[in-house]
């Protein structure tokens, strides 16, 4: 392994993947780290999948001027990368009088911020756009540039350009050591040294780790957990828009949306914690998440639940000894070439693209960085038989017969979408790798039917004996032994 690198980007989330993908522009040599099995691992896979139209942030600040550049950018990505994403426009709901100054306060923040077509609707005219909507509600916000997308295919579409246009990802390796030297940086992890002039910590809810091995300027990260709760592709049009409720202390709160995959999404709950690791859920949560987002719509079928999970978010306390609800991104006073995309919380996901850019720019520019003459703008996507017209679908299986073998019955995806995501560049290695690139694993029976097969394809595909499979990597073996002869 060459050791010495123009950028070093410690995290493969979507932000790391996002200034990757954007430095891959320019003639450097970029090395991503990641102390995961695979990219999309932290923050990034246990998301709401929102792209925020950018009305709730404070004017003026990082998370406002982001927010509104990423949603712009986020339709033309998607075609250029071939990712979903739909613009299904939000609602912000009021259950009563006094909250209708509240929206109209959000209504002329979001305007200050650049959003275009918000509007507030009466009672009459949003039963007419969502027939299921509480018959509390008094009134409603309406952004129209709302959307929705698939955070695990953000991400990995980011990540892949990047690694088709260059860039080194390094999987399983964890910063461990930190140390200045007189050409930049020296960074010491469970695999080995790497040398760079620069650093782009994209470390998530280890940010502030990360930040403390160089900086003296102390950096303070608190998890916030949230959970939620998924429901099956029958609800999935129970309603069309993103519903929030108005914000309070711990953020936009708990709403219901569709996905992208045609499910029906409730969450997240917000709780401070100390283990960053701490993604359990609990009993108490998904009854407070279904209270919640029963209060926003009427009979909310929870009966259709059939998945729930939680994730951390890097919820920002305290930066160089001052309190701050905005963004950290920058390059540290005190440690030169040392670059921060720290306490990206909501709406991180939908300021990705416009970070990206933003801090590339700024490496870019600390390097003098000259232009890729022969960068690759442009990425195909996954395979997807379940969306497949019938021309497109006798065209795969023309190609390899494997497209016609089934492995999971609920999200109908074939052997050769498997085989597909695991020779992809930063292919999938793990159960959980297919589930993000296929949806194997993702529907009703949550991969009780498809998980063996799925797990003897990944043995044969990677040359591995079947023991060695895991579910999320390190130590989560799904096969402990042989019990017959």
């Amino acid at each position: 392994m060459a050791d010495r690198y123009d950028v070093v980007i410690i995290g493969a989330g979507v932000t790391g993947s996002a200034v990757a993908r954007e430095l891959s522009k320019k003639e450097l040599r970029i090395a991503v780290l990641e102390k995961a099995s695979d990219v999309c691992e932290g923050t990034s896979k246990a998301n709401s999948g929102i792209v925020h139209g950018g009305f709730d942030a404070k004017p003026r600040s990082l998370k406002a001027k982001f927010n509104v550049l990423g949603n712009e950018k986020m339709e033309r990505l998607a075609k250029d990368l071939e990712f979903p994403f739909k613009r299904n426009g939000s609602l912000v709901l009021t259950f009563d009088e006094e909250g209708k100054d509240r929206l109209e306060q959000l209504k002329k923040q979001g305007e200050e911020n650049g959003v275009k077509g918000i509007r507030i609707l009466d009672k009459e005219e949003l039963k007419k756009m969502e027939p299921h909507i509480s018959n509390e509600v008094k009134a409603a916000l309406y952004a129209p540039t709302g959307g929705i997308v698939c955070p695990f295919h953000l991400t990995m579409a980011l990540a892949e350009n990047a690694a088709e246009n260059g860039a080194e990802f390094f999987l399983n390796t964890k910063v461990e050591e930190i140390v200045k030297t007189e050409e930049g940086y020296r960074i010491e992890t469970g695999q080995g040294s790497f040398r760079t002039k620069t650093i782009v910590n994209a470390a998530g809810v280890y940010a502030d780790t990360i930040h403390n091995m160089v900086s003296a300027k102390n950096m303070k990260i608190v998890a916030r957990k949230g959970e939620y709760c998924l429901m099956d592709k029958e609800a999935g049009s129970y309603v069309s828009h993103t519903i929030f409720q108005l914000p309070g202390a711990y953020g936009k709160g708990v709403l219901v949306t569709p996905t992208v995959h045609g499910n029906l999404l409730a969450g997240p709950t917000a709780e401070d914690v100390e283990d960053k690791e701490g993604i359990g859920t609990t009993a108490q949560g998904m009854e407070t998440l279904l209270a919640k987002g029963g209060k926003s719509v009427e009979n909310l079928p929870v009966r259709q639940v059939i998945t729930s999970f939680a994730g951390l978010r890097a919820h920002m306390v305290s930066f160089g000894g001052k309190e701050t609800d905005d963004f950290v991104i920058g390059e540290a006073e005190d440690a030169p070439g040392f670059f921060d995309a720290a306490g990206i919380e909501s709406p991180g996901l939908s300021c990705a693209p416009a970070i990206g850019e933003y801090v590339a720019g700024l490496v870019a520019e600390k390097l003098s960085a000259k232009e890729k003459p022969d960068f690759k703008n442009t990425r195909k996507g996954m395979p997807n038989m379940a969306e497949a017209d019938q021309k497109e679908r006798e065209r795969l299986i023309g190609e390899d017969p494997a497209f016609a073998n089934v492995i999971c019955r609920c999200e109908l995806v074939t052997e050769g979408e498997i085989m597909a995501a695991i020779h992809r560049p930063l292919g999938a290695t793990t159960l959980d790798g297919i589930k993000r690139r296929t949806r194997a694993g993702m529907g009703r029976c949550q991969a009780g039917f498809c998980s063996p097969k799925t797990v003897e394809i990944l043995a044969r595909e990677l040359g591995k004996d079947i023991g060695e499979i895991t579910k999320a990597g390190g130590e989560s073996k799904l096969l402990t032994g042989i019990n017959k002869g």
